[in-house]
């Protein structure tokens, strides 16, 4: 099975294993069906001695045909006839690698670096894909073009997404996109230098700057694997990034209740924004002890800063009224890792 495997391997990459030149002498003989050498030097920057290598190159691939005249003419092959022992070779090897493969255990890492556009692209999606109540994503345009449809079926799932836009100028307009499908609120921001991130649910997160998206080998991503650390870069977002952007006027479809939040300062903005009496559920710890709690109640008021860097609600509970701070809380009774917010009261939790 194995030397099976490896004359396999080998095949597929003597047949694809072309160079600079042999692509751009192929391409041009595809384009006209036959050529001369020296058409292909003249279509090309092949230099001209180089091109009788080339080109035998391709015909001991099976790629074109020579026919000795004079002068030469290169001729092309089918690729459909040219590429199907490849092709058909490839779907085995793909089939018998995907035989040996075992997924990485990776949610046993806290933090990873990554530096590939592709592996960066990859976390992204399962990012977004992962988020079950809350996503805060930003976004160049090309990306929002390129994860709409995994974006919109969060909103589909009740997810609640903060969308941000970067750069602001090159973000399309609400008269030229459906916003509403992709978000429940959207902001711009100016900066081309704001990186691309997303958050699902407080804790699985990617932080990646724009260099590394276009395969900067000195810049790299960072992954939070269902990490508390996550919340790092969920802050950053809101106090940094989101603060310093501007809102889209978009009518953005309303969540049904309950509501599920990663994030205290995201509760406590809902919160103040519905008429009539509000109730909530905590699950967290208690700030003096690190004790596991679950609380449930009235919420009596809530504050947040202009900068809305800081927020906090309090609870009206049977121990009395507690007050209800997010991560790292430190003024706080309870530093709350996931709020549930109701118009109508909520079962113990």
């Amino acid at each position: 099975m194995a030397d099976d495997l490896e004359e396999t391997i080998d095949h597929v990459g003597t047949r694809f294993d072309l160079g600079e030149y042999e692509v751009a002498a192929y391409l041009a003989v595809l384009d006209q069906g036959e050529l001369t050498a020296s058409a292909i030097a003249d279509r090309t920057d092949i230099p001209q001695p180089r091109v009788y290598d080339t080109v035998r190159s391709l015909a001991d691939r099976g790629l074109v045909e020579l026919r000795e005249s004079r002068p030469m003419k290169i001729v092309a092959i089918d690729p459909e006839e040219a590429l199907s022992p490849a092709a058909v070779a490839l779907e085995r090897l793909i089939g018998d690698l995907s035989d040996r493969y075992t997924a990485p255990a990776r949610e046993t890492e806290a933090v990873a670096l990554v530096k590939s556009r592709s592996t960066i692209i990859r976390y992204l999606r399962e990012v977004i894909e992962s988020a079950e109540y809350e996503l805060v994503i930003s976004l160049t345009p090309t990306l929002l073009d390129r994860f709409d449809k995994e974006v919109a079926a969060a909103i589909d799932a009740g997810v609640s997404v903060n969308l941000l836009i970067t750069p602001a100028s090159r973000a399309p307009t609400p008269h030229h996109y459906s916003y509403q499908a992709v978000a429940t609120t959207v902001r711009t921001r100016r900066g081309i230098t704001t990186p691309v991130l997303a958050v699902a649910d407080g804790t699985y997160s990617l932080y990646a700057t724009q260099d590394a998206l276009r395969d900067d080998a000195d810049r790299y991503g960072v992954i939070f694997h269902r990490s508390s650390l996550g919340f790092l870069v969920s802050g950053f977002f809101s106090t940094v990034l989101w603060s310093t952007a501007d809102p889209v006027d978009i009518a953005g479809k309303r969540r049904p209740f309950p509501r599920r939040y990663a994030s205290v300062r995201r509760a406590v903005k809902d919160m103040r924004t519905i008429e009539g009496p509000v109730y909530a559920s905590v699950s967290g710890r208690r700030v003096t002890s690190g004790e596991p709690v679950g609380l449930t109640g009235a919420v009596a008021a809530s504050t947040i800063e202009d900068t809305e860097a800081v927020a906090s609600f309090t609870l009206e509970t049977d121990e009395g009224a507690v007050q209800i701070g997010g991560l790292l809380a430190a003024l706080e009774d309870v530093e709350a890792h996931k709020v549930v917010v109701d118009t109508s009261p909520i079962e113990d939790v």
